[in-house]
């Protein structure tokens, strides 16, 4: 096959992305490891030679380095027919950095609880005490970088706004949060942090700081890292031998289509939640029932591959702005944020509230929203493959709205945000609420309306789920090797159990961090 003749890599790192980035760099400050870092998208050498969508963090850049998904809310097709299943636009990066190229730039850890959740599944290395480390490791924290559970020499910048920095519809939001009974915090990564306050982010002035410019910057002068850009991983290639098979490289495909076969000792899928389970199903490992769906030959049954979807569902209350400078195009989109548990919850700091500068309409004038984001998540979806066509998008199910228990408590905290849209210092800044129909907001309407139009957070997780080898659908161990192949391992937001109670950005660079480190500082814990 082509490229049988090129010499074996340490390791491969497949994706470029928050974790994978980070993965191949910290891995690559070993000096015996040769890494090479594949990634699908562009790769920008330098800060000065980035476009400006990926400059500005303000803003999504959602055309020019995207992966044009879509997703089905509350997956199952309609009609029997996949066509007519209604698909909403599903934003990921493709470019190195990934989606912390491209994203908000909100910089949230999760709760310690969060993580303790997922040491209690069977993976004690990743309980609160051992991950706090490695968050402190990634930050350059610069307004607590000196508090123990904070860093200050990390790659990641983190601020937060100051009071003159809001644009005047998210300091309202503040206020009125604060009238409706939410406490002030001034550090919304703290580990008891709790109520409304400015939100953390990744960004200095409007510059993104992504994996590809705190991470992989540094790096590439590196002898021993290789960054291979506009290569799309096709699958990874395996052999059998007398203990079961073994990943022995990734197939690819170059920006002129032509097939490459790279050969590793170490293979480390870093693709994210949604593309890492289609690599896996190209690649023979996935359920029985999808691999024959799309006619691979098996190579380990593992049902796990793509199951377990979970994302955070959330509902928006739309207000039209009385000045339409207040939502002008160039603002920032998120400033503030309050995170708080819903009463009567079993599950602290269940959802949260967010002031979004800026609401798209079709019509009618411009609009500022209040989003009302589900963060204990019990509903799971799924990704599954339409075809072994690397070039062909999966069918995304988040299944929101599936699980009763969800459904209330995103009605609680859509009635939260109504509440804050009600207090005059915020209403005073608005014309009218146009969504939800304020006609239409009896309690029975809006359990309907979450159970039917609750839209993603953008933060997919646990479709390549770690837990102990006793686990059915588990796909990896604690420390990211697969279960079913040797020479595999997965480092990414697909190995999450759950979806924390944050966005995703931090999660997903503190898992690099951690299998990075293991790499640099235990190679042989990988067969190295």
């Amino acid at each position: 096959m082509p490229g049988r003749g090129r010499p074996t890599v340490d390791v491969i790192v497949v994706g470029g992305g928050a974790a994978g980035a980070v993965v191949a760099a910290r891995a690559s400050e070993h000096p015996d490891l040769d890494v090479l870092l594949v990634e699908a998208g562009p790769d920008y050498e330098a800060a000065s030679a980035l476009p400006d969508d990926l400059i500005d963090g303000h803003q999504n850049s959602l055309v020019d380095h995207d992966w044009g998904l879509g997703y089905r809310p509350t997956g199952g097709p309609a009609g029997g027919d996949d066509r007519a299943e209604r698909e909403i636009g599903f934003p990921r990066g493709r470019v190195t950095g990934g989606s912390t190229a491209v994203n908000t730039t909100i910089a949230l850890r999760g709760i310690p609880d969060d993580y303790d959740h997922w040491a209690a599944l069977g993976n004690p290395r990743w309980a609160w005490n051992e991950v706090l480390p490695a968050f402190r490791r990634l930050e350059r924290d610069l307004d607590y970088g000196t508090y123990p559970h904070h860093g200050d020499a990390g790659p990641i910048t983190i601020r937060r706004w100051r009071p003159e920095e809001l644009v005047p519809t998210q300091a309202a939001f503040i206020e009125a949060a604060r009238a409706i009974g939410h406490p002030p915090c001034d550090d919304v990564n703290r580990p008891d942090a709790e109520g409304v306050g400015v939100m953390a982010m990744n960004k200095l002035g409007r510059l993104r700081i992504s994996t590809a410019i705190g991470y992989l910057a540094p790096a590439r002068y590196r002898e021993n890292l290789t960054i291979r850009p506009d290569t799309l991983a096709v699958r990874v290639l395996t052999e059998r031998g007398s203990g079961g098979p073994r990943a022995t490289g990734v197939e690819v495909r170059g920006p002129d289509g032509a097939v490459d076969v790279l050969d590793a000792r170490l293979v480390v899928l870093c693709a994210g939640a949604i593309h890492t389970p289609g690599i896996l199903a190209r690649s023979g490992i996935g359920s029985g029932d999808e691999l024959a769906a799309i006619g691979v030959d098996p190579v380990a049954d593992v049902p796990g591959v793509g199951a377990n979807l979970s994302d955070h569902p959330a509902l928006l209350v739309a207000l039209t702005a009385k000045e339409p400078s207040m939502v002008a195009d160039g603002l920032p989109l998120v400033q503030t944020i309050s995170r708080y548990t819903t009463e009567g919850s079993d599950h602290e700091l269940d959802v949260n509230l967010e002031l979004i500068t800026r609401v798209p309409r079709r019509s009618g004038p411009p609009a500022f929203g209040i989003a009302a984001s589900l963060e204990w998540v019990e509903g799971r979806g799924r990704v599954r493959q339409r075809s072994a066509d690397p070039t062909v998008h999966p069918i995304i199910e988040s299944g929101f709205g599936v699980d009763e228990r969800d459904v209330q408590r995103n009605v609680a905290a859509l009635l939260d945000a109504i509440a804050v849209a009600d207090q005059p210092v915020l209403g005073d800044l608005a014309d009218e609420v146009v969504f939800p129909d304020p006609g239409r907001s009896s309690p029975e309407e809006l359990t309907a309306l979450a159970r039917r139009a609750s839209g993603s957070g953008y933060h997919p997780v646990g479709t390549a789920r770690m837990g102990p080898a006793g686990d059915a659908g588990a796909v990896v161990d604690q420390h990211g090797r697969c279960h079913a192949v040797d020479g595999l391992a997965v480092a990414d937001a697909s190995i999450m159990p759950t979806v924390p109670r944050a966005n995703t950005n931090l999660t997903s660079i503190m898992i690099g961090e951690r299998i990075g480190e293991w790499l640099r500082t235990d190679p042989s814990r990988y067969g190295l």
